[in-house]
């Protein structure tokens, strides 16, 4: 064991091996969790099933209740308006959908001779014996606003009315409909109706406690079994999380800080990325060579010191494309520069440009002069993203180069950019480059164009 902590010192731990040894254990784990899970949802559903049995129950006797409130409604609201619609609402829910039958009927299938069904059938009887009731409210409805007696239901037109009531007036007989609809023996009937049906819901909701409390035990045990797999998974996770976090991301977060500053990258982390730290260090050494032979070898342009079109060719061949960006630059009527006021001062000017964009550029930038008044600059590590960047660049550099006097002339530079990408050829990026530097000179004096 000591030894082999003392390899993972030395050599970094292998992520290979510490996944496999990682994935066995979560495997083993997530196997035992499913059939825990399983057991589990078997054991729900048996709960699931047997409480949705009892909450149908409960939906059948509150629909009980809410069909007798209906009945309640529509006969008060025939009354108070006199008007038919009502009055054939409340024979429909009495005779055709009868949801308060078929409530009892379903409970009676299920329940059988229960205290909850005794007292159902108790607010049945009282609901029915409501409807008498009712029934006479509506014969003196029917007479009290005139109505056609033959339109009424049958149950309407069989009310026969006491002789006293019988030789009321128009308004005598509504109110008396009103009296019997919203007197005190009409709402003890409701209270009664209610009571009943308050009591099988405490029946109903009793039942389920008892069966919910059978359960229970039995879910107790799986979930505390699932609670241990889960705080194993979520160990595992972490685990290899944290791990990784610190073998892996550390390290390559800190090897990207350190080939952004041109520096080695220092052997910590997995042994992978300690693998590949030391093949980069060995390629930047040779790189670091590579490049001081350039340096050496290769033609920087007499007058402005930067690389000259030989240079130039040089770096093209390579750069990585598919992360830098090649910008064109051009001062603007620079002829006109030479043609006024001699070669001499047009070379003091080319050596300013040339200064100009050197201090606007980074030291890993590559600047060129390609021609007579034409420069190239080679932005390393670029993206699409720097557009805003290299616009301010470009005018900082006019700034400087407009700040003319006496003896210096003015001048202003103009800017063509294209950016590189994967598999991107560098003779079709230096034409895209090319193109939008003559489209910006088109647009005027210093002007920058980007190539989309």
């Amino acid at each position: 064991m000591f030894r082999f902590f003392a390899r993972v010192k030395s050599n970094g731990l292998s992520l290979r091996r510490f996944n496999i040894f990682m994935a066995i254990i979560g495997i083993l784990a997530s196997i035992a969790l499913f059939i825990a899970m399983d057991r589990t949802t078997k054991l729900h559903q048996e709960t699931q099933e047997t409480t949705k049995e009892y909450f149908s129950w409960r939906s059948d006797a509150y629909d009980m209740q809410l069909a007798s409130d209906y009945l309640t409604e529509q006969i008060r609201c025939f009354a108070v308006t006199g008007e038919w619609r009502y009055l054939t609402n409340y024979f429909s829910e009495a005779k055709e959908t009868q949801r308060r039958e078929h409530a009892l009927a379903e409970l009676e299938e299920h329940l059988g001779k229960t205290k909850t069904l005794t007292d159902l059938a108790a607010a049945m009887e009282h609901s029915v014996e409501l409807m008498n009731l009712e029934y006479y409210a509506g014969r003196l409805t029917v007479e009290a606003f005139g109505l056609a007696l033959s339109d009424a239901p049958e149950e309407i037109q069989s009310v026969t009315l006491t002789a006293e009531d019988e030789k009321l007036s128009a308004s005598a007989k509504k109110e008396k409909a009103h009296a019997i609809l919203f007197g005190e023996e009409y709402r003890s009937q409701k209270e009664n109706i209610s009571e009943h049906m308050q009591d099988c819901l405490k029946d109903l909701m009793v039942d389920i406690d008892c069966e919910q409390d059978k359960v229970a035990r039995k879910m107790q045990e799986q979930v505390q079994l699932e609670h241990l797999l889960t705080f194993v998974l979520i160990v595992i996770m972490l685990g290899t999380m944290i791990l990784v976090a610190l073998t892996v991301f550390r390290p390559l977060r800190i090897a990207v800080n350190m080939i952004r500053d041109e520096k080695e990258i220092p052997l910590k982390g997995a042994y992978e990325v300690r693998f590949l730290a030391k093949t980069y260090n060995l390629m930047f050494q040779s790189s670091l060579k590579s490049q001081e032979k350039l340096a050496y070898e290769a033609t920087h342009d007499n007058l402005t010191g930067l690389y000259n079109r030989r240079g130039y060719d040089f770096l093209i061949q390579n750069v990585d494309w598919e992360t830098s960006a090649l910008i064109l630059l051009d001062l603007d009527d620079f002829k006109r520069v030479n043609d006024e006021h001699g070669h001499d001062v047009g070379d003091i000017v080319l050596k300013r440009a040339a200064n100009a964009i050197m201090k606007s550029f980074r030291s890993q930038d590559f600047v060129c002069r390609i021609g007579g008044d034409e420069f190239a600059v080679i932005m390393v590590h670029a993206y699409v993203g720097l557009t805003d960047l290299i616009r301010k660049k470009v005018e900082s550099m006019n700034e400087v180069l407009e700040q003319g006097d006496e003896t210096i002339p003015a001048v202003t530079i103009s800017a063509g950019v294209a950016f590189g990408h994967q598999d991107q050829e560098k003779e079709v990026l230096f034409k895209q480059a090319d193109e939008v530097l003559y489209r910006a000179k088109d647009m005027g004096k210093r002007g920058i164009a980007f190539y989309e």
